[in-house]
């Protein structure tokens, strides 16, 4: 079996070669970041290629920068009321045993540093569209393009980015803003869904970007 530290490397050689040299460029009066699942519940768990504590500490790297230049902020978290609003499909994986979450499984953490300018967005399964008002408070802000970034690469990340790709917006993922409890899961999503539906790019040029725009 490959090690979850061997294919991280991996990863990260295919991030570098993926991210385009050209300079990255946003007009902050339409962009929004969207953080995705940056909760007690979700950080809680081994993900890689980067822990939780990274990929919370980019968050918040990235939404004080789109604070700064005065652009939206979205913070996405899932929750849901009881057992009867959950997901439960057949499937050939099976679901996690019910259990008892803690009451602050759904809060989102305070290391982002929640504003009162910040939009909350409590979605019910995967992705942060379906049965939210996240499109309504993106168009009525003229949101053309959003930033995603947060856990879990592959399933609310990935989710949403499908999503916003069919609702037409335009997208930057931040891959070293993002992470999985599978490696794998991750780098494969890195490879084959997001260069086709928007620009993989890194914190800090996110960052560059949003200071110059």
């Amino acid at each position: 079996m490959v090690s979850p530290e061997a294919i991280s490397g991996s990863v990260h050689s295919f991030f570098l070669k993926s991210m385009s040299n050209q300079e990255l460029s946003l007009e902050m009066r339409s962009t929004a970041l969207v953080l995705i699942d940056l909760q007690h519940g979700i950080v809680a768990m081994d993900v890689h290629p980067q822990p939780s504590s990274v990929v919370i500490a980019r968050g918040r790297q990235l939404a004080d920068a789109f604070r700064r230049a005065g652009a939206a902020v979205v913070l996405v978290s899932v929750g849901n009321r009881d057992a009867s609003d959950m997901l439960m499909p057949p499937c050939e994986a099976g679901h996690p045993a019910s259990t008892a979450r803690p009451d602050n499984w759904s809060t989102l953490v305070p290391e982002l540093g929640v504003q009162p300018s910040d939009i909350q967005i409590t979605k019910r399964q995967w992705g942060a569209f379906y049965g939210t008002e996240l499109d309504l408070q993106l168009r009525r802000r003229g949101v053309k393009t959003i930033v995603l970034a947060g856990i879990s690469t592959h399933v609310g990340v990935e989710s949403t980015a499908r999503d916003a790709y069919e609702r037409g917006y335009a997208q930057v993922l931040v891959a070293d803003a993002m992470a999985s409890p599978s490696a794998e899961a991750h780098a494969n999503t890195l490879k084959f869904v997001f260069p086709r539906i928007g620009l993989i790019r890194s914190t800090q040029q996110v960052i560059d970007a949003a200071s110059r725009g």
